[in-house]
């Protein structure tokens, strides 16, 4: 196992909260006339369309993201990651906002002031707590866009052969980004070291031999030695890592799942099935915790993605029950 079970319980934690609330803000969706901030998709999308849209846009965006990492842009990308996840943000606030028809005029503008602080904490004060805390509502938000880019009413289930398509694209991606390439790990280091942020799950730790030094070094010596002792020694701390793009898959899959049973007789069954997407992906993801060791990378989505179709298929086989 790479990590300790309570930090990988948490990880798996968070990512399952993030899913439920990815749901709950993609239903939410469904009965607002339009996603704010000009982020609704034109009406009626070809998904295969979209799929090749996304998939341009896609490499796009990594290429731009490797550029800047080459030449060190550090503002440039602190403020790409402060727009975006202000957006994020501003979406999943905004599909709680909507709802108080008092407010519902302001609704857009005041879920971008709740979203403004949480975004420049965030980014700009590294706030360990914010950061995760605030990953729990930007993956929501950005799925809601997807999904809304890649379902077709007119013909629902070819939403779901276009999200199979994606997954399986992104899946064959992640394998030759962390395992040959290297690119993922770079771009995680340049946004850990250089950037002092990450986009995903960031929870560093000590092992039990850290803590145990730490125990002894704080009973040889007094209080009033003691921080300057502890500000010449070297602790090893551990990171354990979760990126974006593994959290954002799964709530675009359980999403448009949720939505094309949403579109037939199983309207009001129609989080079951998503439900069995959400958790073919969370035990698809504690099985890779499990089986991960300490000082290797793991491309994740192959494994979501096979937790995905399973989820998929028990829950198709839930609606003809």
């Amino acid at each position: 196992m790479k990590h300790t079970w309570k930090i990988t319980f948490v990880l798996l934690g968070m990512f399952l909260i993030t899913q439920l609330i990815g749901l709950a803000v993609v239903y939410s969706y469904t009965y607002i006339p339009e996603i704010p901030y000009g982020m609704q998709p034109p009406e009626e999308i070809d998904p295969i369309s979209g799929l090749i849209s996304t998939v341009i846009a896609f490499v796009f965006a990594i290429l731009i993201v490797l550029l800047l990492n080459k030449y060190r842009a550090k503002l440039v990308l602190r403020a790409w990651f402060f727009i975006v996840m202000l957006l994020a943000l501003g979406i999943t606030f905004y599909s709680i906002l909507f709802y108080f028809q008092t407010i519902r005029a302001y609704a857009s503008l005041i879920a971008l002031a709740i979203a403004v602080p949480l975004a420049y904490f965030k980014i700009f004060k590294q706030n360990l707590i914010v950061h995760n805390l605030t990953e729990l509502l930007i993956y929501p938000g950005i799925g809601a866009v997807f999904v809304s880019f890649f379902f077709y009413s007119l013909n629902p289930f070819l939403s779901i052969v276009a999200v199979t398509g994606l997954l399986i694209l992104i899946s064959v991606y992640d394998i030759w980004a962390v395992n040959h390439s290297g690119i993922m790990q770079k771009m995680a280091k340049f946004q850990i070291n250089e950037l002092k942020l990450f986009a995903g799950f960031f929870i560093p730790y000590m092992d039990k031999k850290q803590k145990d030094k730490i125990k002894e070094i704080k009973q040889k010596y007094k209080k009033k030695e003691l921080d300057k002792v502890l500000e010449h020694k070297k602790f090893k701390v551990s990171l354990a890592i979760l990126g974006g793009g593994d959290v954002i898959f799964p709530i675009i899959a359980a999403g448009i799942f949720m939505k094309t049973f949403q579109s037939t007789p199983f309207t009001f069954l129609s989080i079951v099935p998503a439900l069995f997407v959400t958790a073919g992906a969370t035990l698809a993801l504690l099985y890779l915790f499990t089986v991960a060791r300490k000082g290797k990378f793991y491309p994740a989505m192959p494994f979501l993605t096979g937790g995905i179709f399973i989820g998929m298929i028990l829950g198709w086989i839930f609606t003809l029950i």
